[in-house]
C-alpha cells in the first residue's frame, strides 16, 4: 500500500479535471513531477488545466470523456496507459447536479445527475482497478463531501450520489482488505469549496446558488487529495473544521440537525442575486460552450473563501497529536506523584 510521496514521472488520472477540486488536485500532483491524465468533457477547461499542469512541472495528457459512459471511460484508461504508462493513482472528482427542490427535478435530470456523479465513480473505479489489480498496486481516491453523511435541502441529487459513493467505497475497501490486495482505496470528505460548480450546475432556484459558509479555496482541497493519495491506509479523510463539526453533530443529533437545516438551509445556499435564466448548465453538455470559455479553478466566492484550516494539519498528524497527548498525561502523572 502506498505511503510515500508521489514520484516524478508517476502516472495520475484525475476525472473532473477541468475545474474546481479536480483542477486543483491535478496541479498539486504536477508539482510532484507527475504525469497527469486530465479527464473531463469541457475542452476549453481541459486546455487551461493542461497549461497549468505543465507550468507546475508535470506532464499533461488531455483525454476528453464523459464519465457516465462506461465504455468511453474504459477506452480513456487504455489511452492513458498506452501513452503515459501504468496508472499509479486514480482520483475521481467529476460530477454534475441540480440545485432545486426535489419536486422541480425531472426524472431525466435526476438520472443524468446520478449517472455522472455516482455511476461515473463506479465506472472509473472499474477501469482503474482492472489495471491496478493485475499489478497488485495502485491507489484510488474518491473525492466525497460532508454531504456523503449529511443530506441538506435543495441538493437531493447530489446528496444521494455522495451517500451512494460512500457505501460503494466502504464495500469495495472491505473486499480489497479481504483479498489482502496491494491496491488501496480512500475517500476525502470535502467542505464547501469555492469552485465553478455554483455557476455551471443547473439551477432551478430563484436566486444564484452559493456554498454554505465557511468556504474554502480549491487549492486546500487539492492538497488534501494529494495527501490522501500518498497516505491511503486510512479509510477516509475529513477536510475542514466545518466537515468535522457537521459529521459530529449529525452523529450525535441528526434529528435536531434536520430541523436546523429546514430553517436555515434554503437561504444559506442562495445569494441575493437572481438566477440568470440564460446561464449555461453542464448537466447535459460542457459549460464551456461554443465560445470556449474556461471557468478556471475557482468560483465567484474568492473574497469569502479560506486558504487554510488548522483541522487539516491535525487530520494529517494524528500520530503527533497522540504523542503530545500521551506526553501531557505522563507529565500530569509525574507532577501528581511529586505532591
Amino acid at each position: 500500500m502506498r505511503g510515500t510521496p508521489i514520484g516524478r514521472g508517476e502516472v495520475v488520472v484525475v476525472t473532473g479535471a477541468s475545474g474546481g477540486i479536480g483542477r486543483a488536485a491535478a496541479v498539486a500532483f504536477a508539482r510532484r513531477g507527475a504525469r497527469v491524465a486530465l479527464l473531463a468533457r469541457g475542452e476549453a477547461g481541459l486546455a487551461g488545466v493542461a497549461a497549468e499542469v505543465e507550468r507546475a512541472g508535470g506532464e499533461a495528457l488531455v483525454v476528453p470523456v464523459d464519465v457516465a459512459d462506461a465504455h468511453a471511460v474504459e477506452v480513456a484508461a487504455g489511452t492513458v496507459e498506452s501513452t503515459l504508462g501504468p496508472i499509479a493513482v486514480w482520483v475521481n472528482v467529476a460530477f454534475s447536479s441540480v440545485f432545486s427542490r426535489f419536486d422541480d427535478i425531472t426524472p431525466e435530470e435526476y438520472r443524468r445527475a446520478t449517472e455522472v456523479s455516482y455511476l461515473g465513480y463506479v465506472y472509473a473505479t472499474m477501469a482503474a482497478l482492472k489495471r491496478m489489480r493485475a499489478r497488485d498496486c495502485g491507489t484510488i481516491v474518491q473525492v466525497g463531501s460532508a454531504l456523503a453523511y449529511r443530506g441538506i435541502p435543495l441538493q437531493t441529487a447530489y446528496c444521494g450520489a455522495k451517500h451512494a459513493i460512500q457505501g460503494f467505497h466502504e464495500s469495495l475497501r472491505c473486499e480489497l482488505l479481504h483479498e489482502a490486495s496491494g491496491v488501496s482505496v480512500t475517500m476525502v470528505q470535502m467542505p464547501a469549496v469555492n469552485t465553478p460548480q455554483f455557476s455551471w450546475l443547473l439551477n432551478k432556484l430563484p436566486r444564484h446558488a452559493q456554498p454554505v459558509p465557511p468556504i474554502y479555496d480549491p487549492e486546500l482541497a487539492g492538497r488534501a487529495v494529494l495527501f490522501a493519495a500518498e497516505h491511503p491506509r486510512r479509510r477516509e479523510y475529513w477536510v475542514g473544521s466545518s466537515t468535522a463539526a457537521t459529521l459530529a453533530a449529525n452523529a450525535l443529533a441528526p434529528g435536531l440537525l434536520d430541523r436546523y437545516l429546514a430553517r436555515t438551509g434554503f437561504d444559506s445556499q442562495q445569494t441575493g442575486d437572481q438566477t440568470d435564466p440564460e446561464a449555461r448548465s453542464n448537466l447535459w453538455e460542457p459549460a464551456d460552450g461554443r465560445d470556449g470559455h474556461d471557468y478556471g479553478m475557482r468560483g465567484v466566492f474568492t473574497q469569502q473563501s479560506h486558504s487554510s484550516d488548522p483541522q487539516q494539519w491535525a487530520s494529517h498528524h494524528h500520530g503527533t497529536l497522540a504523542a503530545i497527548g500521551a506526553a501531557a498525561v505522563g507529565l500530569g502523572v509525574y507532577l501528581a506523584g511529586r505532591r
